[in-house]
């Protein structure tokens, strides 16, 4: 994602020099699903399961694939991917992307991995001093790689 200084700031009414952030209202809700438009639910299924470790876990009839983290399923802590067909899929820059980041190996390493299995570099306008790698899906679907690592789930 092409980060600018105005992306990731908190606003002033919720900035805090001495503590954590306040939070205006208690946890209501929580993502459990990302739902993706697909010309080919079958292939961005197989593609996102091998990044994340994600296995199948539902199909629907209107052929519709939703994967997710093999332990938990749905209702984890991670949320599942849905692939829903559909005949006009949006492609390159959406309102929303994906950000992942690696959990067992450097940046460098799981950029090497994610280009093996189909990603594709993809040229949102960065300046190449970025910390982060905007790559494409199988189907031309913006998501970058960050460079922090996480601990695995």
């Amino acid at each position: 994602m092409l980060r600018t200084a105005a992306v990731r700031r908190t606003p002033s009414s919720l900035r805090s020099t001495t503590g954590p952030r306040r939070t205006l209202t208690g946890m209501a809700c929580r993502i459990t699903e990302l739902v993706i438009d697909a010309a080919d639910p079958e292939r961005l299924a197989a593609f996102w399961s091998k990044v994340l470790g994600y296995v199948e876990l539902d199909r629907e009839d209107d052929g519709s694939i939703m994967i997710g983290p093999p332990d938990t399923g749905f209702g984890g802590p991670q949320p599942t991917l849905v692939l829903s067909p559909s005949d006009d899929p949006r492609s390159g820059k959406l309102p929303l992307h994906l950000d992942v980041s690696p959990t067992d190996r450097e940046q460098e390493a799981e950029l090497e991995r994610l280009l093996a299995l189909g990603a594709e570099p993809a040229d949102v306008g960065q300046t190449g001093n970025e910390s982060w790698h905007v790559l494409a899906d199988p189907e031309g679907n913006e998501f970058c790689l960050l460079r922090a690592r996480v601990p695995r789930l």
